[in-house]
């Protein structure tokens, strides 16, 4: 599926979701021919995101009410900021609203708290990238506001590349026997896909080393253990950091010398940046 379509079914399910058979406070209290102009407030300082999702809201609401961008998914903006504005019908400009806020407010904070971890990994070669730690149906829109925050996305799902991790080892044998695994599946399907592979010592990142995995993640290392693990890589393979990663560890974790370190955090316990959808009747 294009993401274009992606991105109208979320949107479609959203709205129906709250509309459901009808916005009756506004059927009810506003006339139906009654115009109006929204501006969209924030009350945070962070970084915009999701203003072209909430423009096809109002859109998919209305199309013919006009909406304007006035500051571009990945600005920095502050408390009292005009990011955007929506005129034209008032019913439809009100149905259309919280779930417009929803996306834009969930958006701006994940591409806010990315901005935050993407400039405190600046100095060195690291990436920050985000997981699978999403809103089920929401991942599209999390992993997008990711990246216009700043940070790299990993994997979208469980299809696009393998994951050895703990649970798959306990259950293969052992790393070399789930990579073997691995390689006879693309053989009988045909296909290429990276392997990355969770570790959990030195020795285990020495077994992946030597069955040649694309990616060795080292979860919950020990900076000096880390340190050793990236000295004993030495560049055969890309090097991720994972577990107990906050902004308060990130700079040391990649001054030891990894390629990215993930941060399920950008996304699983997110604050949303406040903005609000200031109506007045024309």
């Amino acid at each position: 599926m294009k993401q274009s379509e992606q991105i109208k079914k979320i949107i479609d399910l959203a709205l129906r979701e709250d509309i459901g058979k009808g916005d009756i406070t506004s059927l009810a209290v506003i006339e139906s021919k009654q115009k109006a102009v929204g501006k969209f407030l924030v009350k945070d300082n962070g970084v915009i995101a999701g203003l072209s999702i909430a423009k096809q809201v109002m859109k998919s609401v209305d199309k013919k009410l006009k909406f304007k961008i006035i500051f571009s998914d990945g600005s920095e903006v502050k408390s009292g900021d005009v990011v955007a504005e929506v005129s034209g019908n008032a019913r439809s400009i009100l149905s259309a609203e919280r779930t417009a806020l929803n996306f834009i407010q969930r958006m701006s904070g994940i591409a806010t708290a990315a901005s935050i971890y993407a400039k405190a990994v600046l100095h060195t070669k690291a990436k920050v990238i985000d997981t699978r730690k999403t809103a089920p149906g929401l991942r599209l829109l999390d992993k997008m506001a990711v990246k216009i925050g700043g940070c790299d996305n990993h994997r979208y799902g469980l299809y696009d590349m393998f994951l050895i991790k703990d649970n798959h080892i306990e259950v293969a044998g052992s790393i070399t026997k789930a990579i073997d695994a691995c390689r006879k599946f693309m053989r009988k399907k045909k296909k290429k896909y990276l392997i990355e592979v969770e570790t959990k010592n030195l020795a285990e990142v020495q077994e992946a080393l030597n069955c040649k995995a694309d990616i060795i993640m080292l979860d919950n290392f020990e900076i000096e253990e880390m340190k050793k693990a990236v000295q004993l890589i030495n560049g055969a393979c890309k090097v991720e950091a994972s577990g107990g990663v906050n902004l308060s560890t990130i700079k040391a974790i990649a001054e030891t010398g990894v390629d990215y370190i993930s941060v399920g955090g950008l996304t699983h316990s997110v604050k949303a940046l406040d903005i609000s959808l200031e109506i007045m009747p024309l």
